[in-house]
């Protein structure tokens, strides 16, 4: 309620309605920005004039865990702006700073600690927002909200500048955002946009607190944001960038234990390779990237993934900036574009811009080497050419009003003998409570005999439609996805094809009371199922779980599910219960385990066992700046009277982060899987595979034993996100089962040290 709402229930009823509407306008009405003369020092001293110049925001609202509630402690943010750049303030109190959970980590990791931010609709047109986040010891994270997906990718990188200080009363925060690193409407009049400030808390529960009413069960975000209004004149500039990059390695490897060290390609093992990355914007619409040689080699090592009992090609988050920047521009309902496939590119340009109710990209690339995903309908693996490809993938998206969005994408690659050509369209509506989204796509594609697939010139088509109804307590879905056998996403990653599934699922919600120890229980569950394209069943599934959400920011479900499937000519029933508990009992420590056990398919035998699934995790903040992550994955199977499988994989990585420009991080990654050979020996009648007309036994080809580790240390230094330095070393060992070797430790197989250097220049023109 406002707070005047006691006094207007004692006005008459005329006069409270007048009054009702004004104070109604009044919260309405635009705050006003002011433009100032002088500029700040960024150090996190609120001591400037222009800070009592500022427009002032109260950070009011506890959104999370409670509904809109008045905020527990204060948060008061300041806004103004100068001729090139909005300059922000947060004064954050509280009671016991020493409670404060801040750490100095790498850029973008600062989600578990106290921070304030802003969000930014410069557009003001509820479709997307800039987030700036800032912890009490002053490390950065930035972010891009796009409202259809509902996805915050904070792989974009912007330029701007923050500080922190933790005082008696809390901590405060200076920002320096340049209007260059902003994109919004080209105007002489006074610009009106959405923002929301914000603070996140965490203590029992992760409090969070808005200057705006975010109502539960809210379907758009940016939709609640109050409105701001000024920066008349301001320009966005050119804001040219030039970034030359500079990569060394020398890399040695070897296949067997005691053989000789040797260097992989031609060479004497040390590659030098030159890039350079430009970014221009030649008007607030368009933004313009390039790059030649460029090094698209990843800094941070893929997190260990099983690769055991799946039929499917394994999804790695893409993680090259190139690629990460306006990648929010391409999204749609089918993934047909995971720039991963683009894999080993000499060249490229991206182009990205909004104009009005339009949004667009344009992406393309000369690839050095074609890797291609196989998709099926049980499965899919990934296959390569030993040929360049040119890579081409173009969006468009208008907004025809603010329900409606429509949208179109192709993508085209090409080779020598080989072309994979896909477009289609795609539509959004969302009005209250419901949302609906939907995509049709048409591919054709040819592909040489070199590759080894059974249909060289697959065509086809692929439909997705969605209804989702969410409110306050309840939630429903309503899914169907038709891809047909030849249909085929080269540039994209949909790694199942020629199958028909509908899915129906929803969830009710029930919210604790203030200050009680459990905040929100839900109860959720779907029904599926999938038929091949010719009929076949392939799947008919029920799960549903029990999720708490409770006291030291305590996340816990439990439950199960139910299904048949087809595998290798057969119908195999598998029954699951699972569970998962996550919290973070003191400040500095979280951790978490999912396990999931019952009947499950061993799809090498086709046979069915009693299966484990165990994958905890652990997060260890000690003092300030050293922070320890252990991810742990192990899968087991039992059948027939022993053990067919074991594997065990750990992730393992110990950051220090000496200030934050400056970080020394070494990363384990260690994986072991054990098969026991006779459980895949089978007489001819129980085969689960071909054999040659002359076996006298059925055995499945697998190894005994797989073992592999790497390690990696890394020193890096960031100036801004494109201006840094990295330096380490690398170091892997290997061993398969092999007659007459020993078992004891797997052998050095690879090392490798390697230097990145790059350069951020802005001229000024």
């Amino acid at each position: 309620p406002h707070p005047a709402a006691p006094a207007l229930r004692r006005l008459p009823l005329a006069a409270g309605l007048v009054l009702a509407m004004a104070l109604h306008a009044a919260a309405a009405a635009p705050l006003q920005v002011p433009r100032v003369d002088g500029d700040i020092t960024v150090d996190g001293h609120l001591d400037e004039a222009v800070w009592a110049q500022a427009a002032t925001v109260d950070v009011g609202y506890e959104v999370s865990p409670g509904d809109n509630l008045p905020a527990q402690v204060k948060t008061v943010a300041r806004i103004a702006y100068t001729d090139d750049a909005v300059l922000l303030a947060f004064r954050a109190e509280d009671p016991d700073p020493a409670k404060l959970r801040a750490y100095l980590r790498d850029r973008d990791a600062l989600y578990g600690d106290d921070f304030v931010g802003v969000m930014l609709d410069t557009f003001d047109d509820q479709r997307r927002a800039y987030e700036f986040f800032v912890n009490p010891l002053g490390v950065q994270a930035d972010l891009i909200k796009e409202e259809a997906t509902g996805n915050e990718d904070d792989s974009w990188d912007g330029l701007w500048s923050s500080a922190a200080r933790i005082t008696e009363h809390g901590y405060d925060v200076e920002m320096r955002i340049p209007f260059a690193t902003l994109r919004f409407r080209d105007t002489d009049q006074a610009r009106r946009w959405g923002a929301s400030f914000l603070r996140i808390r965490p203590r029992d529960f992760r409090y969070q607190y808005f200057n705006n009413r975010v109502e539960r069960g809210a379907r758009c975000l940016t939709c609640s944001f109050d409105k701001i209004e000024g920066f008349t004149g301001v320009k966005q500039g050119r804001n040219l960038e030039i970034t030359p990059t500079l990569t060394v390695v020398h890399a040695e490897e070897r296949d067997a234990r005691g053989a000789p060290w040797r260097h992989p390609g031609q060479g004497n093992g040390t590659e030098l390779e030159p890039g350079l990355d430009v970014a221009w914007t030649p008007t607030p619409n368009i933004t313009l990237n390039g790059t030649l040689n460029p090094d698209f080699s990843q800094v941070e090592s893929d997190q260990a993934q099983l690769d055991l009992n799946t039929s499917f090609a394994l999804f790695f988050p893409e993680k090259r900036p190139f690629f990460l920047e306006g990648a929010d521009y391409f999204n749609t309902p089918l993934q047909v574009l995971y720039t991963r496939q683009i894999a080993d590119p000499d060249a490229g340009v991206r182009v990205t811009g909004r104009n009005g109710q339009q949004a667009y990209g344009v992406i393309v690339a000369r690839d050095a080497t074609t890797q291609v995903l196989e998709p099926g309908a049980l499965g899919s693996g990934f296959g390569f050419l030993d040929q360049p490809a040119d890579a081409f993938v173009g969006r468009y998206r208008y907004d025809l009003n603010a329900s409606t969005t429509l949208g179109a994408i192709a993508t085209v690659r090409q080779g020598t003998d080989y072309r994979n050509a896909l477009g289609g369209f795609d539509a959004r509506w969302q009005q209250g409570r419901h949302t609906l989204r939907s995509q049709w796509l048409r591919s054709d594609s040819e592909y040489p005999q070199a590759l080894g697939v059974a249909d060289t010139a697959p065509r086809g088509n692929a439909l997705s439609a969605a209804y989702n109804y969410s409110q306050r307590a309840w939630y429903a879905d309503l899914i169907h996805q038709r891809i047909d056998p030849g249909f085929r996403a080269d540039l994209g990653f949909i790694s199942q094809v020629g199958y028909d599934k509908s899915v129906i699922g929803g969830g009710r919600h029930w919210f604790g009371q203030e200050g009680a120890a459990i905040s929100r229980i839900s109860l959720t569950g779907d029904w599926d199922i999938t038929h091949r394209s010719d009929g076949l069943l392939l799947e008919r599934e029920l799960e549903g779980y029990l999720r708490i959400s409770a006291a030291r920011q305590t996340q816990a479900n439990v439950g199960g599910l139910t299904r048949v499937r087809y595998w290798n000519g057969r119908m195999f029933d598998e029954t699951f219960a699972s569970g998962f508990i996550g919290a973070t009992p003191w400040p500095g420590f979280t951790f978490g385990s999912w396990q999931r056990s019952g009947d499950m398919l061993d799809l090498t035998a086709s046979r069915m066992g009693q299966g484990v699934i165990w994958e905890p995790y652990v997060e260890l903040d000690i003092g300030r700046s050293l922070n320890l992550k252990l991810n742990h994955s192990r899968q087991r199977l039992r059948r027939d009277g022993g053990t067919a499988f074991d594997a065990r994989v750990l992730d393992g990585r110990l950051s220090w982060q000496l200030d934050p420009q400056q970080r020394l991080r070494l990363s384990v990654q260690a994986g072991d899987v054990k098969r026991n050979q006779a459980l895949y020996t089978f007489p001819l009648a129980d085969c689960p595979i071909t054999v040659a007309p002359d076996a006298t036994n059925c055995v499945v080809p697998v190894k005994s034993r797989v073992h592999d580790i790497t390690a990696q240390l890394m020193y890096s230094y960031k100036v801004n996100p494109r201006t840094a330095l990295y330096a380490g070393y690398s170091h892997g060992a290997f061993d398969i089962d092999r007659e007459g070797e020993p078992r004891d430790a797997p052998f050095d197989s690879s090392r490798s040290v390697f230097l990145k250097l790059s350069y951020a220049w802005q001229p000024q023109f």
